[in-house]
């Protein structure tokens, strides 16, 4: 595989809504909306509140902290562009404020990957106005996730 086919995975497009969210990913911060009449957290960026429908949102920093929801160790990559980054663990992580972020998990071999393991959150910086989420076993200090997305 060629390095070029490495660099050209999918990368997040920002839109007005949601480049708030990947500015905060790329300056190490979570950030989530949070409706201002009814105090629900909301994931994935909107312009309204999916519970009472308001549009008076506005962007707080996260806790970075959650729980393995669910996840699957993905061997075969889907397309040449993830091949360089198997196997690696596709989870979904439920936050302590209450949405729930389809992410990675890093730090660790996906076999200690478990349901209900405490996570935290860390970043890749992919430019100044994008970066991930991705998500480490708590109690391991980091502000970034290696290259590699992998321990």
């Amino acid at each position: 595989m060629s390095e070029r086919e490495v660099q050209e995975r999918p990368l997040p497009r920002p839109t007005r809504i949601s480049a708030p969210f990947w500015r905060g990913a790329a300056e190490g911060k979570l950030l989530l909306q949070r409706c201002r009449r009814c105090g629900l957290f909301i994931y994935y960026p909107r312009p309204f509140c999916p519970r009472c429908l308001a549009e008076e949102l506005e962007w707080h920093e996260a806790s970075g902290r959650g729980r393995v929801y669910t996840y699957t160790v993905v061997r075969r990559a889907a397309t040449p562009a993830f091949a360089a980054m198997v196997p690696y663990v596709l989870a979904i992580v439920e936050l302590e404020e209450g949405p729930r972020l389809v992410t990675n998990i890093v730090g660790c071999r996906p076999e200690e990957v478990r349901v209900e393991m405490p996570v935290r959150a860390t970043f890749e910086r992919l430019s100044d106005e994008v970066g991930l989420v991705l998500f480490r076993p708590d109690g391991m200090e980091t502000d970034s996730a290696d290259p590699e997305g992998q321990q």
